[in-house]
């Protein structure tokens, strides 16, 4: 019998994966030099991003069955060859002039390796810490909220000494080694497995482990209305964020006239809390659970949206900016506990997967009615009542789950009597 791996060089493995591909959001590093050099028009360059950003959550949907079925070490491998080989492919589309080529290597092949690769660990990571999901999965998906943060300053520095193309190839290859060595020590544990201690404190009454409240494949999961409602919470959370992280910089200039520089600063700021809000939102779902965890994003949102429009104050106006962006951030970190608790871990990637896509329409969604509205009324304000309206029906769903969840706990008590031979068995009706 091998042994047992270390689940927090696991966790490090994950982060390194995640590290790799969340370099997707420093691209607009990128931007500027690309169209000095080659003379594409930034809306041009931009599309490459757009095709990447989009296919994250659909691809991740995709693979979501891949990752279940060949485990997190191949899909790893595949996110690897996926992400790095466009990058680097990003750098030889630049060196024979050819924007079609660049769309296709950094929007659609990284777009595929970001899918894959934001997933492929993160079930394998919730196996891992059955006691701490959250601070697990928050580990990992800061990972992926840092990656920019790393990759923005290495790669400006990069430009500015070998130029754009050979910086994607060095970066490229870069990503493709970081990613495979955080494949080759990630591996799911033994069926069954729990950390030292934890079994004997569950014995004798020290720690009380919750029960998922179902074991579902992610066709069943799909069919149940709580599947629904994580989903449409998540919408409109990431349509929140990322609409405020587009133009947090233009808003904050013409609504408290933040200078370019401080705006600049915001961001960066943002970035932080974007980071930041993944790891300590989901430590703190560990205690407090993660539906309560969701309701406090949602209430925290509607405040920030109702006091948007009529402050003044700087840093005020700032503060409530920083508030949304760690609640998107949260998001993300807490899904994958989440999934766990409400359905199992039996095929938590592929159930993953099909809530990413939520990333997608989210991307395409916040920037979508800020624009319009923007351009319309030629002011901000409208844009935060919408979201007031939209947040505020997710704080009202964060509420109904809550139900349906002691629903379920309550159909599941009341058959304990018939199912004594065999077991709890924590499948529920597909109603």
């Amino acid at each position: 019998m091998g042994k047992t791996k270390n689940r927090w060089l696991i966790a490090l493995a994950a982060i390194a994966i995640q590290l790799s591909i969340g370099a997707a959001y420093a691209y607009s590093v990128y931007t500027t030099p690309i169209s000095s050099e080659m003379g594409w028009a930034p809306k041009e360059i931009t599309y490459a991003f757009t095709i990447m950003m989009a296919l994250g959550g659909i691809s991740a949907a995709f693979f979501g069955g891949f990752v279940e079925k060949n485990g997190p070490r191949k899909s790893a491998i595949v996110a690897a060859f996926l992400f790095g080989f466009g990058q680097a492919g990003a750098g030889f589309a630049i060196q024979i002039d050819s924007l079609i080529l660049f769309l296709l290597t950094y929007g659609f092949l990284s777009g595929l390796g970001l899918g894959v690769g934001y997933i492929a660990p993160i079930s394998t990571l919730v196996k891992w810490f059955p006691d701490r999901r959250g601070l697990a999965t928050g580990m990992a998906v800061m990972g992926f909220g840092a990656g920019a943060l790393i990759t923005a300053p290495v790669a400006a520095n990069l430009i500015g000494s070998y130029g754009v193309s050979t910086t994607f190839y060095i970066l490229g290859i870069s990503y493709f080694i970081l990613i495979i060595l955080g494949a080759s020590y990630i591996a799911p544990p033994p069926k069954d497995w729990m950390p030292q201690g934890m079994q004997q404190a569950i014995d004798s009454g020290k720690k009380v482990m919750k029960k998922d409240l179902a074991q579902l494949t992610a066709k069943e999961a799909v069919k149940t209305r709580r599947f629904w409602m994580v989903w449409s919470m998540m919408l409109i959370n990431v349509s929140a964020g990322i609409m405020i992280i587009s133009v947090a910089s233009p808003m904050s200039q013409e609504m408290i006239g933040l200078s370019a520089a401080g705006a600049a600063t915001l961001v960066g700021i943002m970035g932080i809390f974007n980071g930041g809000g993944r790891l300590g939102w989901a430590a703190l779902s560990d205690y407090i659970g993660r539906p309560t965890v969701f309701t406090i994003f949602f209430v925290l949102q509607i405040i920030a949206f109702t006091m948007l429009p009529n402050v003044g104050n700087v840093l005020i106006f700032q503060a409530m900016i920083l508030v949304i962006v760690s609640c998107y951030g949260g998001g993300f970190s807490n899904l994958p506990a989440f999934i766990g608790d409400l359905f199992g871990t039996k095929q938590l990637g592929a159930i993953h997967g099909y809530l990413l896509t939520t990333w997608s329409m989210g991307g395409i969604i916040g920037p979508a009615i800020v624009s319009q509205i923007r351009e319309r009324t030629d002011s901000y304000v409208p844009v935060f009542y919408v979201f007031i309206v939209l947040v505020s029906i997710a704080f009202v769903i964060s509420l109904l789950i809550r139900l349906d969840i002691k629903r379920v706990e309550g159909q599941q008590e009341s058959q304990k009597p018939n199912t004594a031979s065999k077991g709890l068995n924590l499948q529920e009706s597909n109603n």
